[in-house]
């Protein structure tokens, strides 16, 4: 354990589990300690989780296209519930259609998260990512 908590889970009305699963498997196996909310989850849900349990960060999957409505707000929520600076990322199939994701990259970075991924990244590049963000050794 790198006494590190995450909190994952998939956001809004999306019910894809598989990649929830394996997401915590692999964030476990890189030494963290991981709160899975499972699918369906709020953004009122994810914060509530992050206070209850001191969390480090937040990691939202989204894989039926509506991430991005569902994530808008997320970053001024957690500001106003006092975590100002816990860091935020996304990934999966983020948006509807097949869009340029230099360019949804740059929505979600100026919707406050820290790191946006597109489908099909590796998750030992999430997990290099959080390790730096986090100072994980």
């Amino acid at each position: 354990m790198n006494g590190k908590t995450v909190i994952i889970g998939v956001i809004g009305a999306d019910a894809h589990a598989v990649g929830n699963k394996i997401i915590a498997f692999a964030l476990q196996g890189a030494g963290y300690n991981v709160v899975n909310l499972g699918v369906m989850v709020s953004q009122e849900e994810y914060i509530e989780a992050a206070i209850e349990t001191n969390a480090d960060a937040i990691l939202v999957s989204s894989l039926y296209g509506h991430g991005e409505i569902d994530c808008n707000g997320l970053r001024e929520k957690c500001n106003e519930a006092g975590l100002k600076d816990i860091p935020l990322l996304a990934g999966g199939n983020l948006v509807v259609g097949k869009q340029n994701f230099e360019e949804v990259e740059a929505r979600f970075l100026a919707m406050g998260f820290n790191k946006v991924y597109p489908p099909g990244t590796p998750i030992e590049q999430t997990i290099g990512d959080l390790d730096a963000i986090l100072g994980v050794a």
